[in-house]
């Protein structure tokens, strides 16, 4: 694997170069000087350690993609990746990042730090990962309905049971990664550590569970940019809502990355809450159909 390949490939994985060093046990230090350019002829041992990494990444991202599709299949519906997002290129980064044309015209995406992010307007919403900044569209009546419902489910479960956990809805601004380059808005939340919310106006830190509903927008960026951050920083539970199809990808990243696909049909396990809360999304399916076959506004 070249040097080119693996610098696209750290980012594609969303690997910062601590979490390399700890995987391939080639030093910091080394790691630095090569992704910043100052080492032109790395070592073979340490071409080899960082290519092991990459591969060992790529099969188990198709296996987990091999086994979603398995088991949607086996229900009835597609849930298939198309195979342009798999890697992050101009499709995943550049259709809802900021443009040429953007307010910090002396930085280029990937430089954007937090203090940048709380200098943008406060009436548009972006998230800020590894740098890159994205700026978020409007949601649509589908995906009120959707976050709406799945928010009020969860808490009045929580407050049912005495559960420790608060759910919150986007906007929230959670310092997944709690460093300077990632602040994401998921659309929903369940944080069950007070300690992660001590800073008033964000989390600090990876919550329990977050949900992404699916827009034709967002797609690309909730299936597989996000989903791989909140693998890697440390989220237990993953649930990835599509309203078009009905379907719901729920990643159990705590149980070794354990995968289940169901329809709004199904009543669905919340796996943080140790089998105290469960959601069904029928109710709201006429909601989402009507609004679906609604003629466009001119």
């Amino acid at each position: 694997m070249t040097l080119e390949e693996m610098k696209q490939k750290k980012q594609e994985y969303g690997y910062s170069l601590e979490m390399l060093s700890k995987l391939s046990d080639v030093p910091l230090s080394t790691l630095k000087k090569l992704f910043c350019g100052q080492t032109e002829n790395p070592r073979q041992v340490t071409i080899e350690k960082l290519t092991a990494v990459f591969e060992a990444k790529a099969k188990a991202e198709a296996r987990a993609r091999a086994e979603v599709e398995a088991r949607a299949e086996a229900k009835g519906y597609s849930t298939s990746v198309p195979a342009s997002s798999v890697k992050e290129n101009n499709s995943v980064y550049g259709n809802n990042s900021l443009k040429p044309d953007n307010p910090f015209e002396s930085q280029k995406q990937g430089e954007y730090t937090v203090e940048d992010y709380y200098a943008l307007p406060d009436d548009e919403r972006y998230e800020l990962i590894d740098g890159v900044l994205f700026k978020m569209d409007s949601p649509e009546s589908i995906h009120q309905d959707v976050v709406l419902y799945l928010s009020s489910r969860l808490m009045t479960c929580a407050l049912e049971h005495g559960m420790p956990c608060h759910p919150y809805v986007a906007p929230m601004d959670v310092r997944l990664d709690k460093d300077l380059k990632t602040i994401v808005e998921p659309d929903v939340i369940v944080c069950c550590d007070p300690e992660l919310t001590n800073e008033s106006r964000r989390i600090f830190g990876a919550p329990e569970f977050v949900a992404e509903v699916i827009s034709p927008s967002s797609r690309k960026k909730d299936a597989f940019l996000k989903l791989n951050k909140y693998r890697d920083a440390g989220v237990k539970e993953y649930w990835l809502i599509d309203p078009r199809k009905q379907t719901v990808i729920v990643y159990l990243f705590y149980q070794d990355d354990d995968i289940s696909a169901y329809t709004f049909d199904d009543t669905i396990p919340v796996s943080i809450s140790d089998g105290l809360c469960e959601v069904c999304f029928a109710p709201i399916k006429g909601w989402i159909e009507a609004a679906l076959h609604k003629p466009a506004a001119p």
